[in-house]
């Protein structure tokens, strides 16, 4: 079963695209989209619309990272061909989706999305349809105050 909200965040190591380990502890607020598959429709289509959005997710203090069990090779030529704006983490072995629970289909990872902040998961979207998921997770944490926007 996926993490629920108001669960403990998992503190998670895996190598981003340019094969550079980062270790994600979640006290800031932060995304973790998890996608099934580098360079399918789906998948670009979100992954384009967080890159869109980044720059209020930036405003906002909200880091994003996308995760799939596609290794760091088939990351770095997705992140480049797509200019993406934001660490795609590799999981190979499934080790982050098991971290979270997500369940892994055919070897690749369901697509689920986590906002986590203070050391909790905050917000929780299971079968996400990627077309409009990043503006809908941006608008669901500056509602419930997990995120904020500076005044302009």
């Amino acid at each position: 079963m996926t993490l629920s909200a108001g669960d403990p965040a998992p503190t998670v190591t895996a190598p981003n695209q340019d094969g550079e380990e980062r270790t994600l502890s979640f006290d800031e607020p932060t995304v973790v989209y998890f996608y099934p598959k580098d360079e399918t429709p789906g998948c670009t289509t979100e992954a384009r619309q967080f890159t869109l959005e980044r720059e209020t997710y930036d405003d906002a203090g909200v880091a994003v990272y996308g995760v799939s069990t596609d290794d760091v090779d088939s990351h770095r030529r997705f992140h480049e061909s797509e200019d993406l704006a934001f660490d795609l983490l590799a999981d190979p072995d499934g080790e982050l989706a098991g971290a979270f629970d997500v369940d892994l289909r055919d070897g690749a990872t369901a697509r689920t999305t986590f906002f986590l902040a203070d050391g909790e998961v905050q917000l929780v979207y299971e079968n996400v349809d990627p077309d409009g998921h990043a503006r809908e997770v941006l608008l669901d944490a500056l509602e419930a105050g997990l995120a904020d926007l500076p005044e302009e």
